[in-house]
């Protein structure tokens, strides 16, 4: 019997060693106790001599000192002052040892990528949560030999970049590359695919490989996941995916909201699969969906992670999404539901007091889980609207539904109408659509969903622009910026020079 199928068949008779949902008071004393280990830990390091590590244990309330003592960064803050000098190889910076890996970021399609490092006690803690995560599927109810299918998993390159003193790459690629050795009877598409960097080469490659695997999970963003499974379709000439794959279940995905994709992935299926989300950034795994029937991920509060949230809110961050110097933390017994928060991370990769620049929101405090809003830089506000990501995707998935089409990408700008303000709203759809219709539909819907939205389109926004294109041509201004794929996804707002090189784009392309 398959070793990986036997762990889980033993989960599910030793519930037990399923992760657990803290309560308030557990939550903030596992939060204490992982500080306090992380700060022991790096006491030796440059920061934690700098900032006094080791005073600040010994206050009576060592989180408090913390927050006072350690200043909030954003990745330009501790790159420039403290993570540049590991890239030159040197140990003891920020955490103990030599940084190995550095994950390169995502970030927009139209910002440079960013090094964060990632030490081996982060990959260490990334293992210890996939293992939870593999846990928690005893909660679903899943067929014992579902548990013996091939998981494929859509990521960067395992091949990774070296710089004289360190590698680097996707972390996706990173941490397929350092996966346990009993997992790799699972893992697809194997080794010298996952090596491939070209990825058009990849996916033909994984297309052509397809029927010979029996895939039970996918894993990876939905946006290139929907490109991979047309294209298997399209190959084989079948109606769906089940016809090549009759035992998938579970397509486990995260990095972007998954609702605007729904309606044009599950026309790609021949019956309903569970959707899993996960919030594995960068920086760390984060948090993941650890039961059925929510849309909520529970947080890792025990595993090499310590955060902070800031209330996502004009007194703490101006309308750039810029925080403001008098901002206060909140800690996770001070957090309400439904209200949303700036994220920072204090990591076993030596991210300290680390503005990761996600917007999230607790969805159910008692059981520690939230969804993410957005981000501190993408939303619209230009005049009092406070749009954030959460309404755009959820305007977009309504319009879906009302005109019956499928949208594939967005992205969405704030610019000058004479004297006010106007949105524009670049909509990639292969459906036959009016442009007046869905204008119609995404301003109505927003008008529901945000009351600021509805009372500034009165008094300010005096226009809405949409502009449908061609699917395609999103994808293909991903691949002139070099992020095809893997990890990658298109901003849902976009400004300034971003703006202006995507129009100028969208104009040669028409």
């Amino acid at each position: 019997m398959p070793i990986l199928g036997s762990v889980i068949k033993r989960a599910i008779a030793l519930r037990s060693k399923m992760p657990v949902f803290f309560q308030t008071k557990e939550a903030e004393r596992s939060q204490r106790k992982e500080l306090k280990k992380l700060l022991k830990k790096a006491n030796s390091t440059a920061f934690g001599e700098h900032y006094g590590f080791q005073e600040i244990l010994k206050k009576p309330d060592p989180v408090a000192s913390f927050r006072e003592t350690v200043p909030v960064h954003d990745y330009n803050d501790i790159f420039k002052d403290w993570w540049y000098r590991t890239l030159n190889g040197e140990p003891y910076v920020c955490w103990p040892g030599r940084v190995k890996y550095f994950a390169l970021s995502s970030g927009t399609s139209g910002a440079s990528s960013k090094q964060i490092p990632v030490t081996a006690a982060m990959l260490r803690a990334i293992k210890r949560t996939s293992i939870k995560q593999i846990f928690s599927l005893a909660r679903f109810k899943f067929p014992k030999t579902f548990y013996e299918k091939g998981i494929l998993m859509l990521g960067g390159s395992t091949h990774l970049q070296y710089n004289g003193t360190y590698y680097e790459g996707d972390l996706s690629g990173i941490t397929t590359k350092n996966i346990p050795f009993w997992f790799q009877h699972f893992y697809k598409p194997g080794k010298r695919i996952s090596k491939e960097r070209d990825w058009p080469t990849k996916l033909d490659e994984i297309v052509a490989r397809a029927a010979s695997w029996d895939i039970g999970v996918i894993v990876g963003v939905p946006a290139w996941w929907q490109i991979l499974i047309e294209k298997v379709i399209n190959h084989y000439k079948v109606k769906n995916i089940h016809e090549v794959w009759p035992n998938l279940s579970i397509f486990v995905h995260g990095g972007v909201s998954f609702g605007p994709y729904k309606k044009g992935f599950e026309k790609l299926l021949g019956k309903p699969i569970t959707y899993i989300e996960t919030y594995l950034a960068s920086e760390g795994f984060i948090a993941f969906q650890s039961r059925p029937n929510t849309n909520g991920m529970q947080m890792v509060l025990d595993n090499g992670l310590f955060f902070e949230f800031i209330p996502f809110n004009r007194e703490n961050f101006d309308p750039h999404g810029s925080l403001r110097p008098e901002a206060k933390t909140l800690g996770i017994g001070e957090v309400k539901e439904g209200e949303d928060y700036a994220l920072l991370l204090s990591t076993c990769a030596g991210a300290w007091r680390y503005m990761i620049g996600d917007v999230i929101r607790f969805s159910n405090i008692s059981k520690n889980e939230i969804i993410i809003t957005g981000r501190t830089k993408h939303f619209l506000n230009l005049c009092g609207e406070h749009m954030s990501v959460d309404n755009m995707n959820s305007a977009i998935k309504m319009a879906e539904d009302q005109l019956n089409i499928e949208i594939r990408e967005f992205t969405v700008a704030g610019v000058k109408h004479g004297s006010m303000f106007a949105h524009k709203w670049f909509v990639g759809t292969d459906s036959r659509v009016n442009e007046a219709e869905l204008r119609e539909s995404i301003d109505e819907n927003l008008k529901i969903l945000n009351d600021d939205y509805r009372v500034e389109r009165i008094a300010a926004i005096k226009d809405v622009i949409v502009k449908v294109l061609p699917s395609e041509i999103f994808y293909g201004y991903m691949r002139m910026k070099g992020k095809e794929g893997a990890q990658n996804k298109f901003p849902r707002v976009i400004k300034d020079e971003v703006l202006e090189e995507w129009e100028e784009f969208i104009s040669k392309q028409q």
